[in-house]
């Protein structure tokens, strides 16, 4: 078999499950998806349909959806899940304009790598869980002590990640840009940002995961709204069926806002993609 025949069986639909680093076509990958989130539902009506697992413990599927449904109508659910997206969004939006801005300023310069990434290093090995009572004596436990918790949680991270996703900018690009007697700044803005925005977007969508822990932990202490306040104040009625809810929830919003970024990156950056077929 010639070099180009293998290349197109390795390519096509009929190529086998486990190729190496190659991706399975969309649908075989959706089929395999859709078939764990299958699985785990069998798996979770059987346990509690048997009886194995008490309700107190494990409510059943039709139990949480019901409850769901009820919060929903009473409103609670929409209020819930109001305050929680806002809060994200603008810890996180603050967290990843700082973060871009530091990031690519240390990824460019050796000031402010120096200056930065040291520090950075420090505070990113601290738990955010042992920030969240220092934040309550700071700020009180107003809505900037859950947007800070959050901020927290991803910006020394994110600004990491974006630094290397600016050095790793190729030497050839900055040399030809000096040759054309380009200025360190329009270095900067012109060839350093755009080079590395397919990779800083990448670590920005990974952040937004980590944005959604955080913002449980920030609503679990001293709140009284949104999804972690709900999922605390179930907690000591014992209703399960919402805690259960809620959790699936965030991990639906979470899917959701991941694969809503993996979209608009292969539409901002078709060329990375052009480039690897």
């Amino acid at each position: 078999m010639s070099e180009r025949d293998s290349q197109a069986a390795v390519r096509s639909p009929r190529a086998p499950w486990f190729s190496l680093q190659q991706g399975l076509p969309r649908h075989r990958f959706l089929g395999l998806a859709v078939g764990v989130f299958t699985t785990l539902l069998i798996g979770w009506w059987a346990a509690s349909a048997s009886g194995l697992l008490p309700a107190i413990f494990m409510p059943s599927p039709k139990a949480v959806v019901e409850r769901l449904i009820e919060l929903a109508g009473n409103g609670t659910l929409a209020d819930d899940v109001g305050v929680s997206l806002m809060r994200i969004a603008i810890a996180f939006i603050v967290s990843t304009v700082m973060a871009i801005t530091l990031g690519v300023l240390a990824g460019s310069y050796g000031f402010w790598r120096a200056l930065l990434e040291p520090l950075v290093d420090f505070v990113r090995y601290m738990p955010v869980v042992a920030f969240v009572p220092l934040t309550i004596l700071w700020t009180g436990t107003s809505e900037f002590q859950k947007l800070l918790v959050i901020w927290i949680g991803t910006f020394f991270q994110q600004v990491l990640m974006v630094m290397d996703a600016a050095r790793r900018v190729p030497d050839d690009y900055i040399g030809l840009a000096r040759t054309l007697g380009m200025s360190n700044p329009r270095i900067v803005w012109k060839i350093v940002l755009p080079s590395s925005a397919p990779d800083i977007w990448d670590s920005t969508r990974i952040c937004l995961g980590w944005a959604w822990t955080w913002l449980v932990l920030a609503e679990l202490v001293a709140a009284n709204s949104g999804m972690g306040y709900r999922i605390t104040v179930s907690q000591r009625y014992f209703e399960t069926d919402t805690i259960i809810g809620y959790i699936l929830l965030l991990g639906a919003f979470g899917l959701i806002a991941d694969q809503l970024m993996r979209g608009a990156e292969r539409l901002l950056f078709r060329y990375r993609h052009a480039a690897r077929s």
